[in-house]
């Protein structure tokens, strides 16, 4: 099995924002958004920024020291654990929540990204460091888009009755349900049975899902020198500490992003628009937002309220019950990392765009911020099917049914378009109105019907004729459906629905390998990933 890469530039996919492809082009609009550009002189100028807002690395490389007990650690996560002293040693970060089982593709090629990125700059900057990090978003509380997964088209869902952070949640009988479920769809391919001993070594009965899955990325990416932080942690969120209280005090976070999205909405839809506080009080299983009015703080649903003093005192003695939401999850990670470059898909980055002038008011180095790779995996039956129709990449993009009928418009050996009759209809009926005004100007409005009647019917026959021509073309058309089907389901992109467990479940350890192989750094760029045998 080998496998080849073809790039497309992503506005040729017609599956990314207006804001996203501005900010690959540099675009004038978007330059007052952010601080490095996404080259090496941008790697070299958030070196020096970092370089001026230091963190707390003993801190920081104990936790994980910790984290990691009890799991066995590759070698080379044991060697970044420890870099992470030095002060020339920088993360390359990338963060998402606890999907089950990895969830879909992108949170991969995320991770892969991150993997990658960190080995080339580890290159060009030989005399630096540059670890690879998963920071795990273990608080979020939305079981609904986290507690589910897809594989071969099939959506298994995890009917917990828990509630709260996913992170926190234990995997229970239903759980280990879906990887019985899991185990009869994949067991008898090549590595299905490797697969799911992996998810059954990982996820055990009582197990919370943030270490679960601590583990889960650690076994499959642990050999890279990966490292996978859970910030779900009291210490933590002590160094995180003072711009909690400065939200809370000054609730400074919302005005600010409301002037900068007031900025973008003059050329982009935006996305995040905070809260007064934002904020969540997390305790148990429960995570809900912090709110204040009259002079008191209260948790919302919780029946829990604070005055000021008691609120900052909680801060102080249980800074583990404070979750920052997404304005200022962002502020959270760079300010326990020696962060220089976020990788994230384009929903993330668009909200990132929002936040400089948050990081600069909480005294937060702002790092690149760089949209992650993008893959679409041809298996070499899918492979196959393009290049016997003769599909170029860019028209794997293409709507179905525009696809289908440009198909049969360049395969068919018959003449479909009546292009030429209705030019030549349109003249005829010139002549008739110029023949009618000399007579009779009010005949005008009728000859205008009659050729639009006319026009009407022509254009009907030409679709009738194409329709007759179309179904001689059937196996090709059933053909194309499938390839589209598997490249895009629900009209989406692979990557956003289906999981790793197939392409694995077929391949092995080399999927992966095929992945990093593909992998840009700095240029990322869509692949399509064509497996032949």
């Amino acid at each position: 099995m080998d496998c080849s890469t073809q790039y497309l530039p992503y506005e040729k996919t017609g599956f990314f924002s207006k804001i996203v492809q501005d900010y690959l082009q540099q675009h004038e609009n978007l330059k007052p958004f952010y601080l490095h550009n996404t080259d090496l002189n941008g790697v070299q100028s958030a070196m020096n920024a970092r370089d001026l807002h230091p963190v707390n690395r003993s801190v920081l490389v104990e936790e994980l020291t910790l984290q990691y007990q009890g799991i066995a650690i590759p070698p080379k996560v044991q060697e970044h654990i420890q870099s992470l002293l030095l002060p020339n040693a920088y993360t390359i970060t990338t963060a998402h929540q606890p999907n089950i089982f990895t969830g879909p593709l992108y949170f991969i090629y995320k991770i892969i990204h991150t993997i990658k990125l960190a080995s080339e700059l580890g290159e060009k900057f030989p005399e630096k460091k540059f670890i690879p990090v998963y920071y795990m978003g273990s608080e979020d509380a939305d079981l609904d888009e986290l507690g589910f997964v897809t594989i071969g088209g099939e959506k298994l869902v995890w009917n917990t009755t828990q509630t709260g952070a996913v992170g926190r949640m234990k995997v229970d009988k239903a759980f280990i349900s879906l990887i019985h479920s899991i185990s009869g769809q994949i067991g008898v391919l090549p590595f299905g049975n490797e697969l799911t001993q992996l998810f059954s070594t990982c996820y055990t009965l009582g197990k919370t899902i943030q270490q679960a899955t601590l583990e889960l990325v650690n076994a499959m990416f642990g050999s890279f020198g990966l490292l996978v932080l859970v910030p779900d942690n009291a210490r933590l969120k002590s160094m995180f500490a003072p711009i909690i209280e400065k939200e809370l005090i000054e609730q400074f976070s919302q005005q600010i992003v409301a002037t900068t999205i007031g900025q973008l909405q003059e050329n982009y839809k935006v996305q995040a628009a905070g809260r007064p506080i934002n904020l969540f009080y997390l305790i148990d299983d429960k995570r809900e937002r912090i709110e204040f009015n009259d002079g008191v703080y209260s948790v919302v649903n919780l029946n829990i309220q604070f005055t000021k003093e008691a609120l900052l005192q909680e801060l102080q003695d249980h800074p583990e019950r404070f979750s920052p939401n997404v304005i200022l999850r962002g502020a959270f990670q760079e300010s326990i990392l020696p962060n220089i470059v976020f990788i994230g898909g384009g929903g993330e980055l668009a909200y990132w765009l929002e936040l400089k002038n948050v990081f600069a008011a909480a005294g937060v180095a702002f790092p690149i911020l760089l949209l992650r790779n993008s893959f679409a995996i041809l298996s070499p039956k899918i492979a196959a099917k393009q290049a016997a129709l003769a599909l170029t990449d860019e028209e794997l993009f293409l709507p179905t049914h525009q696809l289908v009928k440009e198909y049969v418009t360049n395969h068919s050996d018959k003449e479909l378009s009546l292009s030429v009759e209705l030019e030549n209809l349109t003249q005829f009926y010139t002549k008739l109105h110029q023949k009618a005004a000399l007579v009779d100007a009010s005949l005008i409005e009728h000859i205008r019907a009659l050729e639009a009647s006319a026009s009407k019917k022509i254009k009907g026959l030409e679709t009738k004729i194409r329709r007759a021509e179309k179904r001689k073309f059937a196996t090709a058309e059933h053909q194309i459906q499938v390839l589209k089907e598997n490249l895009f389901p629900s009209n989406s992109l692979q990557e956003r629905q289906e999981n790793i467990a197939l392409f694995y479940s077929n391949y092995g350890p080399s999927i992966i390998e095929w992945i990093y192989a593909s992998s840009k750094g700095l240029n990322s760029a869509f692949g399509l990933i064509k497996l032949t045998q």
